[in-house]
């Protein structure tokens, strides 16, 4: 297998990753890093021993699962410098929110076999269902989880994955605020996570509020290509769309109390396919050089500055098995030669 990414990807990545640490007061702290997101909804994805083997190659020590795939698991074992966030399955929600029985079983099943010698570091409850029909379904197993993993002295924090579809408003960025919706289903969530600080976790995708007006949103704008002003929100000047959404985002957690919460980037990406001329290789890939670019130089937000920020890009390969079009397409490489799509140094 050939491997091409440029050997600076190699150092920052490699010297600079993501660090979860309990301390004695059970506050959780982090550090600028990149991850992967994981995904495997294709027919051609490479073994998961290969998939390893490049995140080697590349000095990625973070990844995401969005189920807890034995066969990824199992490949993991003894590879515990990469830390892994391992999902809960939404199918699987209503019967671990109805039963502790349930959720104790789903630890023993998906948790307990691998603690010896695979890195889980995260477990999070459900994917982008606040809000929606079984959000409600997300707290219940978030309490349960939570204390099976503290009667137990796991160094694991559990969380959800929200999408920005829980702001009712999000411009100017201080005028973000949640949904009714989200703010019965998402801010008791929010509340829970506070107490010991473990943080949030976020989608953020820049590339869908431009693609649906390209006309007015600057593409230098939606891809960290610019340094000029763009969106003047009192004192805090925005020179780029993904700040502007993370601020949104925190001022609506701020609006009902819940303040200095950490936000985790669980997904950002652009598709370098399917959607016309908005959707290059060339434009993937400055957009995701340029978000790695901002979240290692440590400088935050203009809401959050020189606060630490932590994101998984979205994702490691195409997969052929999402639905058609820019979904297909949001990969970083190829699954059947494994070679990059663009370079990202």
């Amino acid at each position: 297998m050939v491997y091409s990414s440029k050997k600076l990807f190699l150092f920052f990545l490699s010297c600079i990753m993501l660090i979860f640490n309990y301390n004695t007061s059970g506050i959780v702290t982090t550090a600028n890093s990149i991850g992967l997101n994981y995904g495997l909804l294709g027919d051609n994805l490479p073994a998961p021993s290969n998939v390893l083997n490049l995140y080697k190659s590349i000095g990625i020590t973070k990844i995401r699962i969005f189920d807890p795939n034995t066969e990824v698991l199992n490949a993991l074992r003894g590879h515990n410098n990469i830390e892994v966030t391992v999902g809960v399955r939404d199918q699987d929600l209503a019967a671990l929110a109805a039963s502790e029985e349930a959720a104790k079983d789903w630890v023993a099943t998906n948790i307990e076999p691998y603690l010896a010698d695979v890195n889980i570091s995260f477990i999070t409850v459900g994917n982008e269902v606040i809000p929606g029909p079984i959000g409600p379904q997300v707290l219940p197993v978030m309490q349960s989880l939570t204390n099976l993993v503290k009667s137990r002295n796991l160094p694991i924090a559990v969380s959800t994955v929200v999408a920005m579809s829980n702001l009712k408003q999000s411009y100017p960025p201080s005028a973000g605020k949640f949904t009714s919706q989200a703010r019965e289903q998402l801010v008791p969530v929010l509340k829970l996570l506070s107490q010991t600080s473990t943080p949030i976790l976020v989608n953020i995708y820049p590339y869908f509020p431009y693609a649906s007006d390209p006309t007015n949103i600057p593409l230098d704008y939606a891809t960290f290509n610019t340094e000029v002003v763009v969106v003047q929100d009192g004192p805090l000047g925005y020179s780029n769309m993904f700040d502007a959404i993370f601020d949104a985002f925190v001022w609506a957690m701020e609006k009902e109390g819940v303040k200095d919460l950490p936000l985790v980037v669980s997904e950002t990406g652009w598709p370098s396919a399917g959607n016309g001329n908005l959707t290059t290789p060339d434009i993937a890939g400055t957009y995701n050089r340029n978000f790695v670019k901002h979240v290692l130089s440590g400088k935050g937000t203009p809401k959050r500055p020189n606060n630490g920020m932590d994101g998984f890009l979205f994702a490691t390969f195409n997969e052929n098995q999402k639905p058609a079009g820019t979904e297909q397409n949001f990969g970083l490489y190829n699954p059947s030669d494994m070679k990059p799509i663009y370079k990202l140094f």
